[in-house]
């Protein structure tokens, strides 16, 4: 489990396409301090399991479900994403309970900057509407965010200084693909009443 509050931003070193899944590899100095085998690690919110560490790069396996689903597919050397570590039983949940399963993606489609952050509109998947209220949490590249607009097509957040400096949505732009995760009470609130 994570809380969508970002450690630090990483480069990817390479992601190594084999057949139907990949392999990709990040530089995160924070991250790979206490790293070991078999430990999560979130990258833009995907949560990825560690199979190797050495210089200060992480090593994690992609399969085809996640490279569908996610924008990480995308991703080039250099990149710059957001990475997080599991978060420990004894620590605060800053953010929301973010489990790193992405549910769709979404893209930019406005961007309007204020005198300190910036309002940023997100498309949505229809099949995904259904979850995201205003003033709810929603996960986006794995970044903890207040929901402040939502209708059938997207939802808008708002940027605060510390994210803009501290994530990759600083730099985003129109027309770029971001991963979704939605509040997973929500949606097992909906099977619940379901049943």
């Amino acid at each position: 489990m994570f809380t969508g509050i970002v450690e630090e931003t990483g480069e990817v070193v390479a992601l190594e396409t084999l057949g139907d899944s990949a392999r990709l590899a990040v530089r995160g100095k924070t991250v790979t301090q206490d790293a070991r085998h078999g430990d999560s690690i979130a990258v833009d919110g995907v949560c990825l399991t560690v199979v190797d560490v050495e210089d200060e790069v992480f090593t994690a396996d992609v399969m085809r479900e996640t490279l569908e689903r996610t924008a990480l597919a995308r991703l080039e050397p250099g990149a710059r994403v957001n990475l997080e570590r599991a978060v420990r039983a004894d620590q605060r949940l800053g953010g929301h309970i973010v489990q790193g399963h992405v549910d769709g993606t979404g893209t930019i489609v406005e961007r309007v900057k204020g005198e300190r952050w910036d309002d940023v509109r997100i498309s949505l998947p229809r099949e995904l509407n259904r979850y995201v209220a205003e003033k709810g949490s929603i996960a986006v590249d794995g970044v903890s965010l207040t929901v402040t607009t939502v209708d059938e097509d997207g939802f808008g957040v708002s940027l605060i200084p510390t994210t803009l400096e501290l994530t990759t949505l600083g730099g985003k732009r129109v027309g770029d693909r971001v991963n979704l995760e939605v509040d997973v009470i929500a949606k097992y609130v909906e099977k619940l009443v379901a049943r």
